[in-house]
């Protein structure tokens, strides 16, 4: 009877923690299925066609009709005399170069102090120094308040950062004034860490250069993310029921 009891309550030890392993969702399910595995590369896919793709609309200018010169070699817009090699079109490929630099010293601290006092009475209420009634003699100070309210904040920011890299984007959109909407992504598997880095953003085909780059300072509403996936990035970040715990507790 001992022995069956000690097991039942085991056997509900061990299905709680289960349940409690399942509750991070599928991911839970995904990271026990890769154990011992190398994190799997991302498939090459359209970006257009991703779940919550939608194309860019930005202000534009009213359409011009275009104008041709007769019997001219030259085209407008073109770099070269003979052909144009820069991206122009949907489906084209150019290379963003990535030289990003951020540094910040920010520090500010802010004092306040407020002291506040208030006093009220009578000395001599026509006459009568002594409360009705009583013996008691009118008092010199009817109210009295003081208060005294005071803080002090301090803040600061040091940061620097640095990024310095190249990466393929493909055309994804062409915009009415010409301008082209680009994206590209790049995943690097090491051991068992995979760093990604995702660029896109609207370009001038005036800001790509000759050899089809363009810095990543010229990108318009530039989205540049770098980061990672593996078992490194996976120690780094809290468990699921800590960042619960950080978002619901009040103290």
């Amino acid at each position: 009877m001992f022995q069956s009891r000690k097991f039942n309550k085991v056997l509900l030890a061990t299905s709680l923690f289960a349940i409690g392993g399942l509750g991070g969702g599928c991911s839970s399910l995904d990271r026990l299925a890769a154990i011992g595995e190398k994190p799997k590369l991302s498939a090459i896919d359209n970006p257009t066609t991703q779940a919550g793709y939608k194309p860019v609309s930005m202000p534009m200018p009213a359409p011009q009709a275009a104008s041709y010169n007769p019997n001219s070699l030259w085209r407008n817009g073109s770099r070269a005399f003979f052909k144009d090699q820069r991206a122009h079109q949907i489906g084209d490929i150019l290379t963003v170069t990535v030289n990003f630099t951020d540094k910040a010293n920010i520090a500010n601290e802010t004092q306040r102090s407020r002291a506040n006092a208030s006093d009220s009475g009578i000395t001599n209420f026509f006459g009568i120094t002594k409360v009705p009634f009583t013996a008691t003699p009118v008092p010199g100070r009817l109210l009295s308040t003081d208060s005294t309210a005071s803080s002090d904040g301090k803040g600061s920011v040091n940061r620097q950062e640095a990024l310095q890299t190249n990466v393929a984007a493909v055309v994804t959109q062409l915009l009415p004034n010409g301008n082209l909407v680009v994206e590209g992504k790049q995943e690097i598997r090491v051991n068992f860490e995979i760093r990604e880095l995702i660029v896109a953003g609207i370009v001038r085909p005036e800001d790509i250069q000759s050899d089809n780059t363009i810095d990543s300072s010229k990108i318009a509403q530039a989205r540049i993310a770098y980061g990672g996936r593996g078992q490194i990035t996976d120690v780094q970040q809290e468990r699921f029921g800590q960042q619960a715990a950080d978002i619901l507790l009040p103290f």
